[in-house]
């Protein structure tokens, strides 16, 4: 098979640039072709759109002067400063949860924020975070609900549910607290299903303690964040450059690649796993384990990494609503290519499984809850003849 060449011509001249900086040490090693005729203001908004001003901030710096804009640089310098003291806030938030959390017998493990950042990067201000991601196992969903509620968190996300399905078909809720403006998104599985994924019990015996803190603050283990960190940033559609930096600064880190690809392959994860690290090696000239390789080296998988150009050349943001019909089509067939065929056809198969529409269309006690099962096909037609008639 062909060397594969990922073709970025498309995307923006000012993302070339970005690139670059990620990939050199040494802004002397970068061509200054580059950034001639750079439109600043474009490359602030790309910049802040892939969350990397912490990142570039001191590369910038490292130019003559006059070659960057100094408002450029000082407007960047600003929110450097910002974030560095929004992941010391984050950090003893983060240290403050897992101590009421320990003390109530909770186990957590933190799946970003600051000590994520500490551990990829070695610093925390080199990593932005909007909010802090933990994992909990699913029986202490109840209890965690209390413990925050009482510590002022108000509950920002209820979900509409029917048979139970929140526990497989999502997998986080989020809770805000107003006066710390404290923003936590409190985990019971990595993705939302179906999918076969790890379970808590089992990524908790994996598990590595962050030097950041005094209170033992835990992280998933290294090889269980090549899972997760791939998975994430390939259902994202590589949408943001930061989660491919993070990925970079991971393969710098001491793995254990033949048990990374193991888990990759038992819980189906090689597709997105392969995507994320392709990119990964294209964009920054770098070199998986060799035990990755075979996962890397396929035609789905370069076929997936030049389709996540796309979210590259169109600045595309998932997380604000509404997204474009266009966007979100192309979204929705990108998420399907990553599934191998079992969980494509659990996918489908998940289809028939009753929604909270079902229930809100036709309202049944609980007990005869079970009839939305043989109802659902009916309910489904009847909403999208409606829906078509209006």
């Amino acid at each position: 098979m062909k060397q594969f060449k990922l073709d970025i011509s498309d995307v923006p001249k000012e993302l070339h640039f970005i690139i670059e900086l990620l990939k050199n040490d040494h802004v002397a090693e970068i061509d200054p072709l580059l950034y001639q005729g750079i439109d600043w203001k474009v490359f602030i908004k790309l910049v802040f759109h892939h969350r990397l001003y912490p990142n570039l901030y001191a590369k910038l710096k490292q130019f003559d002067c006059g070659v960057i804009p100094p408002e450029v640089v000082d407007y960047i310098s600003l929110y450097y400063k910002r974030n560095t003291l929004q992941m010391l806030k984050f950090s003893a938030v983060t240290e403050a949860i897992s101590r009421l959390f320990t003390e109530n017998r909770i186990s957590l493990l933190l799946l970003k924020g600051p000590a994520l950042g500490h551990l990829l990067y070695g610093d925390i201000s080199l990593r932005t975070s909007s909010d802090l991601d933990f994992l909990v196992p699913l029986e202490k969903m109840e209890k965690v609900d209390r413990l925050l509620t009482e510590q002022g968190y108000q509950k920002h996300d209820y979900i509409k549910t029917v048979l139970n399905d929140w526990k497989w078909r999502h997998h986080h809720v989020t809770y805000y607290h107003p006066e710390q403006q404290i923003k936590l998104e409190i985990h019971w599985r990595l993705n939302p299903g179906p999918a076969k994924e790890p379970g808590f019990h089992e990524l908790w015996k994996r598990k590595i303690r962050s030097s950041l803190t005094h209170f033992p603050v835990y992280l998933l283990g290294k090889e269980d964040l090549i899972l997760f960190l791939t998975s994430h940033g390939a259902r994202h559609g590589w949408s943001r450059l930061r989660w491919l930096v993070d990925i970079k600064e991971l393969l710098k880190q001491d793995i254990d690649w033949k048990k990374a690809r193991n888990n990759l392959i038992r819980y189906r994860c090689k597709k997105p796993a392969g995507q994320g690290l392709l990119l990964a090696s294209c964009l920054f000239n770098l070199r998986p384990g060799h035990a990755m390789r075979p996962l890397i080296h396929t035609r789905p998988v370069m076929h997936l990494a030049q389709h996540a150009v796309f979210y590259l050349k169109n600045m595309i943001n998932l997380h604000t609503e509404p997204v474009p019909e266009e966007t979100a089509n192309f979204h929705k067939h990108h998420l399907f290519s990553l599934m191998e065929w079992r969980q494509k056809c659990l996918f489908l198969l998940s289809f028939l499984y009753p929604y909270s529409d079902d229930a809100e269309t036709l309202p049944l006690p609980k007990s005869l809850h079970i009839l939305y099962f043989p109802l659902r096909p009916f309910l489904w037609t009847y909403r999208k003849t409606r829906k078509i008639a209006f």
